[in-house]
């Protein structure tokens, strides 16, 4: 069996694979992390239309409940963990606040979906931010309004993030 190329590209599919699962799930949701597996390894598994991706993604149940997005507990959490090295990458999924100083109403809060995914190869990494509507956004774009993802993103979003999800990539789980 031939190992599977690891790209960009490959994480980018993830990552709109799972911002459509989390987006099903709707808002208000606490965090969720994804094990990014080599789709091969799966392909006994998976009906043939879901084999057509590099990467599959596994939804890790085990977050410990009670665990906030964004919080010091999720961070300390993240950076304890180990994956196994038939796990290619990592996907978190976290709702956020921040001040958006673009917006005309830079002081006020606006809420999020931060989507962080690591690959263990070169580096590889993307972090996606997907925009709360807001009430106002929602009664003048009509009924549909929050099935319009739009996703934001750039160098050097939450690399702090990005940095946790990689430090766990790189642990060896049988030396824990």
């Amino acid at each position: 069996m031939s190992s599977p190329v690891l790209s960009q590209q490959a994480l980018n599919k993830a990552m709109l694979e799972a911002v459509d699962f989390i987006h099903a799930e709707g808002w208000d949701a606490g965090p969720t992390l994804f094990a990014l597996v080599p789709t091969e390894l799966l392909a006994d598994q998976l009906d043939p239309d879901q084999a057509n991706s590099p990467l599959t993604l596994v939804v890790q149940d085990t977050l410990p409940a009670g665990i906030l997005p964004g919080s010091a507990e999720l961070d300390e959490y993240i950076t304890r963990l180990a994956w196994p090295s038939d796990v290619a990458g990592v996907i978190l999924a976290q709702e956020i606040s921040f001040r958006d100083a673009s917006a005309p109403e830079g002081d006020v809060a606006r809420h999020a979906r931060l989507f962080s995914g690591v690959l263990r190869s070169d580096g590889i990494d993307l972090t996606l931010l997907q925009l709360r509507p807001t009430e106002a956004e929602l009664e003048s774009n009509g009924p549909f309004a929050e099935d319009n993802i739009e996703l934001r993103g750039g160098p050097n979003v939450a690399p702090h993030v990005t940095e946790a999800l990689r430090f766990g990539l790189e642990q060896d789980p049988d030396e824990l």
